[in-house]
C-alpha cells in the first residue's frame, strides 16, 4: 500500500472533467454501487462524512472520509480536509491512501464544469461567482477547461477576498460587483456555506444556468426557493439532494416537492434529460458523489509518487 500526498502532481482539469463526465454517465446507467454518504455531526464545530463507492466498469472501489468545519481558517486549517482509500476489488486489500483535500475541490469544480457544458446556452460565457473560497477557484478553473470565459463578475462578503480573487483571474476580466450584478450572467456559481438564501429569484434572468455548490448538508441553502420553483433543477443524486442539497430546506418546509426535480446530471450527460428551452433557468444541485472521489483518486495515483506503507 502507498500513501500519496498528491503534492507531486495533480491531474489536469481537462482529464478530471472527462473522468467526472464519464462516471456521471455510469451513474445514470445504474452501473455503480454507492450508498448515501453518512454524516457525523459535531454540533458546534462541523461534521465529517464517509463516502463509499464501487465502479465495476473501471474496476475501482474505495471510500472517502471528509470533514467540513467552517471556522477552520481561524486555526490555520482548510475548511474541508479529506482522505480517500482505494481498495483492490479482488482481495479487499487497501492499495492507496490519498490526501484528497485538493482533489475534493477539483472534482466538485469538474462536476460544475460538466453541468455548465451540457446546460449552459452559450459556449462563451460571463460567469457570476458568489463566494471566493477554494471551491470558487476550482469551479472557475474547471469551467475554463470546458467553456470560454469572457468575464467574471464576483461578489463576497469580504472586500479583501473579492479583490484577491479578481486579481487572480484578471486574465478572465474578473471584477468585483454587487451581488445583484453577479447574478446577471450566463453561468452563476454559488459556493458559500449560507443557511439563508443569498440569490433572489428576481435577480436571475431567463437562460441562466446555476451551479449551486454550497448547500451540502441539512439546513444549508443559497437560492431563493422561488427561484427553484421557476427553474429546472438537476441533481447529482436524488437521495443526497433531498437530504442535504440546495433543495433540502425548501423540501423540509413543504415549499418544494421532490417530484419537481427535472433529472440527474448523469441523465443530462447521456442525453436522456436536458433543459426544456433556451429561456429556461437551469440549476445543478451538487452534493458531491463518492464515485467522483474514487475516479479522481485513481487519476492522482497515476500522476503522483507514493510512499510505501506496510499493510496488513
Amino acid at each position: 500500500m502507498k500513501y500519496y500526498p498528491v503534492h507531486s502532481g495533480y491531474p489536469s482539469y481537462a482529464a478530471v472533467n472527462a473522468a467526472i463526465e464519464a462516471v456521471f454517465a455510469e451513474h445514470a446507467r445504474g452501473n455503480v454501487q454507492m450508498p448515501p454518504k453518512v454524516y457525523v455531526t459535531f454540533v458546534e464545530t462541523g461534521d465529517f462524512r464517509t463516502m463509499p463507492a464501487y465502479l465495476p466498469a473501471l474496476g475501482i472501489a474505495g471510500v472517502k472520509i471528509v470533514n467540513v468545519h467552517p471556522d477552520n481558517r481561524e486555526h490555520g486549517l482548510p475548511t474541508v480536509m479529506a482522505l480517500t482509500v482505494l481498495i483492490d476489488v479482488t482481495t479487499g486489500l487497501p492499495t492507496a491512501i490519498i490526501n484528497a483535500t485538493e482533489l475534493t475541490a477539483m472534482r466538485t469544480g469538474a462536476a460544475g464544469a460538466v453541468a455548465a457544458k451540457h446546460l449552459a446556452t452559450r459556449q462563451s460565457v460571463t460567469l457570476g461567482v458568489i463566494g471566493t473560497g477554494r471551491q470558487a477557484e476550482a469551479l472557475v478553473e474547471a469551467t475554463a477547461a470546458a467553456l470560454t470565459i469572457e468575464e467574471i463578475r464576483v461578489w463576497s462578503r469580504t472586500e479583501k477576498s473579492v479583490e484577491a480573487f479578481a486579481a487572480r483571474y484578471a486574465d478572465y476580466n474578473a471584477r468585483s460587483v454587487s451581488i445583484e450584478r453577479a447574478c446577471d450572467c450566463d453561468v452563476l456559481l454559488t459556493t458559500t456555506p449560507s443557511k439563508r438564501p443569498l440569490v433572489m429569484a428576481d435577480w436571475v434572468h431567463e437562460g441562466t444556468h446555476i451551479n449551486a455548490i454550497g448547500a451540502d448538508a441539512p439546513g444549508k441553502q443559497e437560492l431563493d426557493p422561488a427561484l427553484l420553483l421557476k427553474a429546472e433543477v438537476f441533481v447529482d443524486d436524488p437521495g443526497q439532494a433531498v437530504h442535504s442539497g440546495e433543495v433540502n430546506v425548501p423540501i423540509s418546509a413543504g415549499i418544494y416537492e421532490p417530484a419537481r426535480i427535472a433529472g440527474t446530471l448523469g441523465e443530462v450527460v447521456i442525453g436522456k434529460k436536458g433543459r426544456s428551452s433556451p429561456n429556461a433557468i437551469t440549476v445543478f444541485d451538487s452534493t458531491g458523489l463518492a464515485i467522483q472521489d474514487i475516479v479522481i483518486a485513481t487519476l492522482a495515483v497515476q500522476e503522483g509518487n507514493g510512499y510505501d506503507l506496510p499493510f496488513p
